[in-house]
C-alpha cells in the first residue's frame, strides 16, 4: 500500500468542519468519496487538524493509503474534476509509511481576519469577522505578546475534544492591519479546541479596555475560561501554514 499526502485548500463555509460526522457534510467525507472514485476502493483520510464548522484552510495536508498505481502528478487533476469548487487538491506526494498528517506535523499557523470598519464589506461575508467598533491593533499586539511562549492554555480552551495536557508552545502571535483588515497570525506546536478564536477574542477585549494587555498573563495563570475574551466567530479563521520534515507543501 502506498501512503499519499495531499496538499489542499478549502473554503469551509458549506461544511461542518474537517472531521467525518454521521449527520453532517464535512470536508473529509467529501474528499474521501471523490478519492474513492479515482483509486477504485474506499479511502480513509487523516487530516492535519480538526478545523471546525465554517473554518477555512489556505493550506491543509491529509494523507491516505491506496493500492492504486496512479502517479502522484495525475492525482490532483483526477480528484479535482470530481470535487466541488470549494475544495481543491494542489499537490500529491508519496510519503514514508510512518508519515501521518497530524502526528508528523511539527507546528501549525492559523490566521484570523477581522474586517474593522463602520460599514461591512459584502466580499468578506463568512471570510472575516465584521467588527464595526474601532480596534487599536497596538493594544491587541500587546495582549497577543502575553500568549507567546510555553503556557497552560486552559483559559482559552472550549470544552470539546479530550486532550492529555493543555500546555502548548506559541511561537509567535502577530497582529497587523492593512486598511480595514486586521490579521491575527499565530503559530504553535499545537492548538486546543477553539484556542485561536478565544485568543483573538481576548485581544479584542483588551483593545476594548475591558482589561489591560498585561492581564492576559494572569488570566492564563488562573486557567479561568470566563475571565478571558469570547470565542470569536469561525468565518474569520484560516489554517495558513504547516511544517513537516517531508516535502509535502
Amino acid at each position: 500500500m502506498r501512503n499519499i499526502a495531499l496538499k489542499l485548500m478549502y473554503v469551509g463555509t458549506a461544511y461542518h468542519g474537517w472531521q467525518v460526522q454521521k449527520n453532517a457534510v464535512t470536508v473529509a467525507e467529501t474528499l474521501e468519496k471523490c478519492l474513492a472514485l479515482v483509486v477504485g476502493h474506499p479511502v480513509k483520510c487523516t487530516g492535519a487538524g480538526r478545523t471546525d464548522a465554517g473554518v477555512h484552510a489556505e493550506v491543509y495536508v491529509a494523507n491516505f493509503r491506496t493500492s492504486s498505481s496512479i502517479p502522484c502528478d495525475r492525482l490532483p487533476l483526477a480528484v479535482n474534476t470530481r470535487l466541488p469548487d470549494d475544495i481543491v487538491v494542489v499537490k500529491a506526494t508519496e510519503v514514508p509509511e510512518e508519515f501521518n498528517a497530524i502526528g508528523s506535523c511539527l507546528k501549525k499557523e492559523y490566521t484570523y481576519r477581522i474586517y474593522n470598519s463602520h460599514i461591512r464589506n459584502a466580499f468578506y461575508v463568512d471570510r472575516a469577522w465584521f467588527y464595526p467598533k474601532h480596534l487599536d491593533e497596538g493594544v491587541m499586539q500587546a495582549a497577543a505578546d502575553r500568549f507567546v511562549g510555553t503556557h497552560d492554555f486552559a483559559a482559552v480552551r472550549s470544552v470539546g475534544t479530550e486532550t492529555r495536557t493543555t500546555v502548548r508552545t506559541v511561537h509567535y502571535f502577530d497582529i497587523s492591519r492593512s486598511g480595514a483588515l486586521i490579521e491575527c497570525r499565530v503559530c504553535a506546536d499545537g492548538f486546543l479546541y477553539n484556542m485561536v478564536r478565544a485568543m483573538v477574542g481576548t485581544c479584542v477585549y483588551a483593545a476594548e479596555g475591558k482589561f489591560p494587555p498585561e492581564a492576559v498573563s494572569r488570566i492564563l495563570e488562573n486557567k479561568n475560561r470566563t475571565a478571558a475574551g469570547p470565542t470569536v466567530p469561525p468565518g474569520g479563521l484560516y489554517m495558513t501554514n504547516l511544517w513537516y520534515d517531508e516535502d509535502v507543501l
